[in-house]
């Protein structure tokens, strides 16, 4: 039979043990939070450049349509579409 001594000797071994881990796990919960953090200011940073990328792509699209005679029929449908943009727009800044 295990005597009291040796009991307690065991617990104290189990509870260091456990403080240990619990140390190592917050250490390495705090290093996930910095890295998450990390990523998502890196996904924002791409987001806005994928966002300025399309509006480059639609904008020499435009160009493009614009400079071809055999799409007149797409540029004016572009440009309406780009004067009911500009129109929001100005409705948004009137508010």
């Amino acid at each position: 039979m295990i005597d009291g001594a040796a009991l307690i000797s065991s617990i104290e071994d189990k509870v260091h043990q456990l403080t240990v881990r619990i140390k190592t796990l917050q250490t390495e919960n705090e290093n996930l939070i910095k890295e998450q953090y990390e990523l998502l200011k890196i996904k924002g940073e791409q987001t806005e450049i994928i966002e300025e990328l399309t509006q480059k792509i639609r904008i020499i699209k435009t160009g493009k349509i614009l400079k071809t005679k055999e799409g007149t029929a797409e540029a004016k449908e572009k440009i309406n579409e780009l004067l009911r943009e500009i129109d929001k727009c100005i409705g948004l800044l009137n508010c």
